[in-house]
């Protein structure tokens, strides 16, 4: 009896296992390909993404293939500004950069280097999902080993599909998708510079060119991409043959500038599902949410789903909670997800547009350079307190000697407190969970700013409860049902 079978092994299932695994569960880690795709797809992540590797302990090894990203520029087809969307290159409250470029199939080597490290992880490649029929104690699983042929039968307590967006799993539970309305297709183009071209700029920029809507990324490395939107008189058969994807590239890059690594049409879509638990089925990543890249949020919202059902999972098998805990997987994660694809949707029609009549309209919109930060929403209702702080990130300080507040706890509930309130927690807290004291200046101003002592935060990073008087720690930690030792 395995505790979690995890279906799909991108970034979102890799995650989803090594977090499991490193609880010590027994992970089943299946996938039908034999390796990593070796060419690129994802190529950004966020602040937070990177606090959630360095829960897996990878994030010294991400330093060296990832780049810090300056952010994006909208401009119009005349060169004019219409949208600067600036991140900082200094570190900020997630204790890392706010935006990092990547290479998915570096970061995934890097990945699933980590989750073979684990003990409890049995990791099938080259293995099927046939299918599953859930019982009274798990689930019954039919697995195809692709290689030899064979039928394989196992169990687990519970399987998560991140099996992508034509998902299994998602087909089983039978969630229903909603569409916002979002199709385009476009051709994405990944070059390689066979020199540098700093005249190409660092930032992404975003073409809000009727003619041809576009954008260009500046990957890690010398590694290029541009992503064009196809037009009517475009042929889908042909528009990725070399000479056409060179054409279109012209006023960039020539063949004698960079390596074609790989030409590739997409359907950009906005969709997210709608039942995301079914008994001891769930889904994660892309099986769950598509939205389209115009914020380079689609793998970061799969890393998030990974990093709060970890540990709800994990307490269920462990007796610690009900299965109820289970239902603020989909409640809390599904609005916080859709707050990024609509707001990506929102971006793409400034983008994408190209009726004259809509164009003069987001002209005059943005006559005036506008400012568009981050979503930073709080999780929607589950296993939190609500209010100002309840279901928002606990900011992350950077210590005078390079290690980080997350250092200290691992993935597990902690309770953050003021100097002043430390001698109260020892004595009610005990051998619960880590206490952190707050004494680094991020984490004391934010305290002080929130009117607070303490903050229970849970292995997400996300907090649970917080209170403004030291004789309240009690009640908050007996509320959120930590009255035995936490598991670390």
């Amino acid at each position: 009896m395995h505790d979690v079978a995890i279906i799909g092994l991108g970034p979102t299932g890799v995650t989803l296992a090594t977090l499991l695994a490193q609880q010590g569960l027994r992970v089943l880690a299946i996938d039908r390909e034999a390796g990593i795709y070796p060419l690129p797809r994802a190529v950004h992540f966020d602040g937070e993404c990177m606090r959630v590797f360095q829960s897996l302990g990878i994030a010294d090894a991400l330093q060296f293939q990832i780049r810090p990203s300056p952010g994006m520029k909208f401009i119009d087809s005349e060169g004019r500004l219409l949208i600067d969307w600036s991140r900082e290159l200094e570190v900020g409250p997630m204790g890392w950069y706010p935006s990092y470029r990547c290479h998915q199939p570096w970061l995934e080597q890097t990945l699933r280097a980590k989750l073979a490290e684990q003990p409890s992880a049995d990791i099938r490649l080259k293995h099927e999902l046939l299918d599953c029929t859930e019982a009274t104690d798990g689930v019954e699983l039919r697995i195809k080993d692709v290689a030899s042929g064979a039928v394989l039968q196992e169990k687990a307590r519970y399987v998560v599909g991140s099996d992508g967006a034509r998902s299994f799993i998602r087909g089983l539970i039978g969630a229903e998708l909603e569409d916002l309305q979002q199709s385009e297709q476009w051709i994405v183009v990944d070059v390689v510079l066979n020199r540098e071209r700093p005249d190409l700029g660092d930032y992404s920029i975003q073409h809000c060119d009727p003619s041809r809507p576009g954008t260009y990324v500046r990957g890690v490395g010398m590694r290029r991409r541009w992503e064009l939107m196809l037009m009517p008189s475009d042929d889908p058969a042909s528009i990725t043959q070399p000479e056409s994807v060179w054409k279109l590239l012209s006023k960039w890059v020539t063949p004698e500038e960079a390596t074609l690594e790989r030409p590739a049409l997409y359907t950009f879509r906005a969709v997210v599902a709608r039942g995301w638990r079914k008994g001891r089925l769930l889904i994660a990543g892309d099986a769950a949410h598509l939205t389209p890249p115009f914020m380079g949020q689609g793998m970061c919202a799969g890393i998030r789903d990974a990093s709060n059902l970890a540990w709800k999972l994990a307490a269920v098998i462990r007796g610690e909670a009900s299965e109820d805990l289970l239902n603020t997987y989909e409640s809390e994660r599904e609005p916080h997800a859709r707050e990024f694809v609509s707001t990506a949707v929102r971006l793409g029609q400034v983008i994408q547009t190209t009726s004259p009549d809509v164009l003069r309209q987001r002209d005059q919109e943005f006559a005036q350079t506008q400012f568009f930060s981050t979503p930073q929403p709080a999780l929607g209702p589950g296993a939190h307190a609500g209010g100002a702080l309840g279901g928002r990130l606990i900011p992350q300080a950077v210590c005078a000697d390079g290690s980080r507040t997350d250092d200290e706890i691992a993935y597990a509930y902690s309770l953050f407190v003021s100097p002043g309130a430390i001698d109260a927690a020892q004595s009610i807290v005990k051998n619960v969970m880590p206490i952190v004291v707050a004494a680094e200046p991020v984490l004391a101003n934010w305290m002080e700013k929130s009117g607070i002592v303490a903050a229970l935060v849970r292995p997400d990073r996300y907090v649970a409860g917080a209170v403004a008087s030291a004789s309240d720690l009690g009640q908050l930690i007996q509320s959120h049902g930590l009255q035995t030792p936490v598991t670390v």
